[in-house]
């Protein structure tokens, strides 16, 4: 198990993650690439959110796993209290009036986001579902450009079937990625999830 330490650090990335999400989805300007896959999926498909959002998640995890990037307790940690968050704070904040209202509250969101992204990975308890098919692909692609090509394949397939993208889709895609990388050099983070070395085995006498 985790040090608690660790699972202080991955409770706190994953609140904050899910306050930057809600900001994010608040200013109504559009939603990322993976959440504009998850939409064009129920869209198409006429399977509700939740189911759809389940086999998102599940398809990014296998690809993740054969590139031997594998979920781990993070990974449910960050689906369950991300969505629990943006459930929470959806009951209080509402989108501004204004378009420059909206704008505001969008450009706040993204070092939310980088921060929270950085910090629950940095606890190496494992990726959520985007993070980890990004994450698989990193070497040979740096994970800010990785991350970046998940949710811009994401919003690509998203639109065509049928769901809308938005500034915030673009913004998420150009940015969001060197930003948490940015987030992770100034917090001293290593993003990328390592697999427990096996112990040696004792030397035969």
């Amino acid at each position: 198990m985790p040090s608690l330490g660790r699972l202080t650090q991955l409770f706190v990335g994953c609140v904050v993650l899910g306050t930057g999400v809600a900001m994010l989805l608040t200013a109504d300007l559009g939603s990322d690439g993976f959440s504009t896959l998850v939409n064009g999926v129920a869209l198409s498909t006429g399977a509700p959110f939740w189911m759809a959002n389940l086999l998102v998640s599940i398809g990014f995890l296998l690809l993740a796993a054969a590139r031997r990037t594998y979920p781990g307790l993070g990974t449910v940690v960050q689906v369950v209290v991300v969505g629990a968050t943006v459930s929470v704070l959806f009951e209080v904040m509402s989108t501004p009036e204004t378009w420059s209202g909206q704008v505001g509250l969008l450009l706040l969101a993204f070092p939310v986001l980088a921060i929270g992204i950085a910090t629950y990975l940095g606890s190496h308890t494992g990726a959520g579902p985007a993070e980890a098919a990004a994450l698989a692909w990193d070497p040979p692609l740096p994970f800010r450009w990785s991350y970046s090509s998940v949710q811009l394949g994401g919003a690509v397939v998203g639109w065509l079937l049928g769901a809308t993208i938005g500034v915030a889709t673009v913004l998420v895609v150009l940015l969001l990625g060197p930003m948490v990388d940015l987030a992770a050099r100034l917090l001293r983070l290593d993003v990328h999830q390592r697999p427990a070395t096996p112990q040696a085995e004792p030397a035969a006498s």
